[in-house]
């Protein structure tokens, strides 16, 4: 399926905010793509659908959960914003037609990251984070890390500004998100 396809299937389950998002998630992975080498057109159709999932109500993500038979952790039951990254790669298979496995893990592994992650999932973790409509304490850093200096020292940043937030807030950090930063850092060879 064409990117601007998918854009008319996303303008009708995503909100206009959300989309603008999707399309800058888009741009900056394209970036990244191109200073990291990896395969644009994965990356495009990556970027463009990691949140087609995310304007779900919670009837929707159980029903959904239930018709594909989803398997949640405690924590996403929970916190079910954390599943829209599972639910979204079972929509792009239905909805998009896509059939790729890494595009489709790049998705459900957008939000939590994941131990010993491919280049695809992180710049699609790395790129929701920095696309030109984020805009919190340390994102231009964050940008200048990811754009300059490196995608693991990029991704560790992110990674660290998460577990920082979700401390702030008093929620429960996934333990994905633990298990990708300690896999990370044991990648840049810091422990």
């Amino acid at each position: 399926m064409e990117l601007n396809s998918m854009i008319q299937i996303l303008e009708k389950i995503i909100t206009p905010k959300r989309l603008k998002h999707s399309l800058g998630v888009v741009q900056s992975a394209k970036r990244l793509a191109n200073i990291y080498k990896e395969d644009i057109e994965k990356v495009e159709v990556a970027a463009l659908l990691h949140d087609c999932a995310k304007c779900l109500n919670k009837e929707e993500v159980l029903h959904l959960v239930q018709k594909y038979d989803i398997l949640l952790d405690d924590i996403e039951k929970k916190e079910t914003e954390l599943a829209h990254g599972k639910i979204g790669a079972y929509l792009c298979k239905e909805k998009f037609g896509v059939c790729n496995n890494d595009i489709l893990s790049a998705i459900t592994y957008h939000t939590t990251g994941k131990k010993n992650m491919s280049k695809l999932e992180k710049i699609i973790y790395l790129a929701d984070f920095i696309e030109p409509s984020r805009n919190y304490d340390g994102v231009d850093e964050l940008r200048n890390v990811a754009y300059n200096e490196g995608l693991n020292e990029a991704l560790l940043m992110a990674f660290d500004n998460t577990i920082k937030y979700v401390i702030s807030i008093k929620k429960i950090i996934h333990p994905r998100t633990i298990e990708a930063r300690n896999f990370l850092l044991g990648e840049l060879n810091e422990i």
